[in-house]
């Protein structure tokens, strides 16, 4: 169990590397509110680039306090438990407090700290959200009107949650007094963001090389790489259609349909998806509503039907059948998630396997 929580920690560790601050304010203090299933990369992630500027400027310009709901420990999805204390009813108006998410985000129930947010907010304070972080921000109604992003697996389910809220597909979002990050490494770039305002960037970009980053990432860079990249290929053509397949998942767009606005044959079309990936371009489109299907299916409470619905399929029948090709288990069972789902989502899933589905 890692003891982080029981209070406020603005370490200043010796090393050998060192960069002079000669305009220290006052310390500044960041609470990481932690949710069960929290990811220990993101909070970590978080949380070193402050270690490091305290230890390069050998000043405490940051401290940080860990806390949750009740206080106590927190285990994270690795497994790994943090001690926590329990997050106070009233922050300083000048400290800030991050919200730390992780796996299923819509199970996590957290009054206290969706109360102290909000209230932080409203007196003056910045608030934010690491990781999945901003599903609590969207329950409290702080996202309205600004600018927010969220770890992209979970992007699908937040738009069914929230249908009125648009996440952006940045690495990480400062909006006045809300800043997100999509988790992980984009935790740093958001620390780093933080840092550069305080100290300037060349502090920061000294911060940056202590992560061994080759270079601070700009808050608007994409969360992933980009289609073509990734696929390591140069055919715009295939990565458009892509792009359309996976903007028509609730009502697929026949071959033809692609292939028409591709400017290509069927047939050509069919050669370019055998060529590429080694199967035909409606088994890969398949396979996008399949794994949009999983991500509703474990970041929501949507009924089987209503996931068969938005993906594109007649029948909850046939969507099971497709699903369990694809992923070796029944939607119904795919439950290692089961005991962490909220109870009408384990509701759904019991009713489902009651009737074989």
């Amino acid at each position: 169990m890692m003891g982080l929580g029981s209070q406020a920690i603005a370490t200043v560790p010796r090393g050998a590397a060192c960069a002079v601050v000669t305009n220290a304010k006052p310390t500044r203090s960041f609470h990481f509110a932690l949710l069960p299933g929290f990811t220990l990369l993101a909070f970590s992630s978080a949380v070193e680039p402050l270690r490091i500027a305290n230890q390069l400027s050998q000043l405490p310009l940051y401290r940080w306090t860990v806390v949750s709901e009740a206080g106590g420990p927190v285990e994270s999805s690795s497994g790994i438990v943090v001690e926590t204390a329990a997050i106070a009813k009233d922050l300083d108006d000048a400290e800030s407090l991050l919200v730390c998410g992780g796996i299923q985000p819509g199970a996590r129930n957290a009054p206290r700290i969706a109360a102290a947010v909000t209230r932080h907010l409203r007196h003056g304070g910045t608030v934010g959200g690491v990781c999945t972080g901003a599903f609590l921000l969207a329950k409290a109604g702080l996202l309205g009107q600004r600018r927010f992003t969220l770890h992209w697996e979970n992007q699908a389910g937040f738009a069914e949650r929230f249908p009125d809220l648009s996440p952006t597909g940045a690495r990480f979002e400062i909006d006045g007094p809300v800043m997100t990050c999509g988790g992980g490494a984009a935790a740093t770039d958001m620390m780093l963001a933080i840092i550069a305002q305080d100290y300037g960037t060349e502090f920061a970009a000294t911060v940056s090389d202590m992560c061994l980053r080759s270079a601070t990432t700009a808050g608007s860079d994409g969360q992933r790489g980009s289609l073509s990249a990734r696929m390591a290929m140069r055919k715009p053509v295939l990565v458009e259609i892509i792009r359309l397949m996976a903007a028509n998942l609730e009502d697929p767009m026949s071959m033809d349909q692609l292939a028409a606005r591709a400017g290509y044959s069927r047939r050509h079309l069919e050669r370019m998806f055998d060529s590429a990936f080694g199967e035909a371009p409606g088994q890969y489109y398949l396979g996008l509503r399949l794994d949009h299907a999983r991500k509703l299916l474990c970041d929501t409470e949507m009924t089987l039907m209503q996931i068969s619905q938005a993906t594109g399929f007649t029948s909850v029948a046939h969507f099971s059948r497709c699903f369990k090709k694809r992923f070796g288990r029944s939607p119904s069972k795919l439950m290692g998630y089961a005991s962490t789902l909220p109870p009408v989502a384990l509701a759904t899933l019991a009713a489902a396997r009651d009737t074989g589905v």
